[in-house]
């Protein structure tokens, strides 16, 4: 198959392995025209399949529309389609000649909040559409709340429609700051607005010749450019253990790694290290990388670490610098995202999954429910319905190696699962949200614990 609209010569495997990876979500309101923006950004970039594009064509044609509905590139689900809106969470791969990308084009329902959570969670960068006819409205403030309740660093204000309020420059200025004002009380810490037209194409991937009063850079511009990279030596490093490899060969008869997935910071030969929650310390005798030994790993790669010592680590273990090390606990305070049917209540038991490490725990308190709308909180709600957002407190049957999600969105995050079919229920996010509620004090009653 090949790609619609002439595309350009296709990326090396070289290439691609030279571009930085960036993970963005998109969110808005009914009929902001979100799909159709991925589907023009898609389009554009010459990243849509040659079949791809006659089977929207075709089903376009079929009701009757003069043009391709871009929209359809995303909108996978049939209930999508016929109700024209997005419901369940698509992903979509694309690269250029500067990045390659991960796409989670997510709801905008109130009733699909956890959807969007689900997108945004890994997200680098969210990108929240308005119309521009209609401005900054509550599903606006709930989108840019549970970005910033993610910790989502970056944050794309995308005006859409403007071709339907005559490209003018003050729809846009007003808009923007409202939005910027508003998501920056929130905590976000870096917003861009850039105004566009998904239908017609201005500053998605091409500059507008609608909009010569702004001169700043097109969405995939911004995309391609914005900052990803994290300064690896202020990050506390995190190395969850997934496996233990001991080939027990005649070639490798002492051979003992622990492999994982580095969740943040850097690793190096001759670092002393702590293993969680045991407290056991070694040094790093070796890395292997790729059946290479390296002297220095850092995250996201996958990695194995061979230490001096031959002491006890199994998997749901988590390899920390010693001098790095996060406290081990069994009381968690959380903010969570309430997402199955099934609601959550106070005395619920649990599994909690923390890193690869999972753990039997029991809902001791809900302290508080968050309404996104107006960011109010209603004291002790006893339960938390699905797309609720609320406070909890979690005693586990283990202590657990946790760092606040402030500080890692790896290592600070946590799902709750169903002990009995393995559903998950919650998501999990440790320390204090951007609306934290006033620090409720404990009955001291713990009848009915058994750990």
């Amino acid at each position: 198959m090949t790609s619609a609209t002439e595309p350009a010569e296709p990326l090396s495997v070289e290439q691609l392995s030279a571009t930085t990876l960036l993970r963005f979500a998109t969110a808005g309101s009914v009929d902001d025209g979100k799909s159709t923006l991925v589907g023009r950004l898609l389009h554009d970039s010459k990243s849509v399949l040659t079949d791809q594009l006659e089977a929207v064509e075709r089903v376009s044609a079929d009701r009757g529309q003069d043009t391709p509905d871009l929209a359809l590139l995303t909108d996978g689900l049939r209930a999508e389609r016929e109700q024209g809106i997005t419901i369940d969470v698509a992903y979509r791969y694309f690269a250029t000649a500067r990045r390659r990308f991960i796409l989670a084009d997510t709801p905008g329902h109130v009733q699909y909040t956890r959807n969007m959570v689900t997108g945004a969670s890994t997200a680098d960068l969210a990108v929240v559409l308005v119309d521009a006819r209609n401005g900054v409205i509550e599903q606006t403030r709930r989108h840019a709340a549970v970005a910033a309740l993610l910790r989502v660093p970056h944050v794309v204000l995308a005006v859409n429609k403007m071709d339907l309020v005559d490209y003018r420059e003050s729809v846009f200025a007003a808009i923007a700051e409202e939005f910027t004002a508003y998501a920056s009380e929130l905590g976000v810490p870096e917003i861009t607005a850039i105004p566009i037209s998904a239908l017609a194409g201005d500053n998605v991937v091409e500059p507008s010749a609608n909009m010569d009063w702004y001169g700043g850079r097109t969405v995939l511009e911004h995309l391609e450019t914005v900052p990803v990279s994290h300064d690896l030596a202020h990050c506390h490093a995190r190395l969850p253990v997934q496996y233990v490899i001991r080939p027990q060969t005649a070639e490798h008869p002492d051979y003992r790694g622990y492999a994982g997935q580095i969740a943040a910071g850097t690793f190096r030969v001759g670092e002393s290290v702590t293993v969680l929650p045991s407290g056991r310390t070694s040094k790093v005798a070796g890395i292997d990388l790729l059946g290479t030994p390296v002297d220095i790993a850092w995250t996201p790669q996958s990695v194995t670490l061979l230490l001096a010592d031959d002491i006890d680590v199994s998997r749901g273990d988590l390899l920390v610098p010693s001098k790095d090390a996060p406290p081990t606990t069994q009381d968690v305070e959380a903010t969570v995202c309430h997402v199955a049917d099934q609601p959550l209540t106070v005395g619920h038991r649990v599994l909690l999954k923390h890193g690869t490490r999972t753990v039997k725990a029991i809902v001791k308190d809900i302290p508080s429910r968050l309404t996104l709308d107006d960011l109010s909180l209603h004291p002790h709600p006893g339960r938390l319905a699905a797309n609720d957002i609320g406070r909890v407190k979690i005693r586990t049957a283990e202590p657990l190696p946790l760092d606040s999600y402030a500080d890692s969105r790896r290592t600070g995050a946590f799902i709750l699962i169903d002990p009995s079919d393995g559903t998950t229920l919650t998501a999990g996010m440790v320390g204090e949200s951007f609306a934290a509620p006033q620090p409720v004090k404990d009955e001291g009653d713990d009848d009915g614990w058994d750990f």
